[in-house]
């Protein structure tokens, strides 16, 4: 699935996103609001990742809700 699909449905993926990377707060998901930039940054303050592999981690992710 591609990422602007996944934008303009966030709210459906929230849930997923939040499985996938449990440290991140429905309050950090809700701001990210489908940006994938904020996302990666979300990720890479939470677990300490470069955003190459923040970025890595979000296309896997795109990839299995599809």
């Amino acid at each position: 699935m591609n990422w602007d699909q996944i934008k303009g449905n966030w709210k459906q993926y929230q849930g997923k996103a939040r499985e996938r990377w449990g440290k991140l707060t429905d309050d950090d998901l809700q701001a990210v609001d489908g940006k994938r930039e904020q996302l990666v940054g979300k990720i890479q303050d939470a677990y300490g990742k470069s955003k190459e592999e923040a970025e890595r981690e979000i296309d896997e992710f795109a990839a299995s809700v599809g």
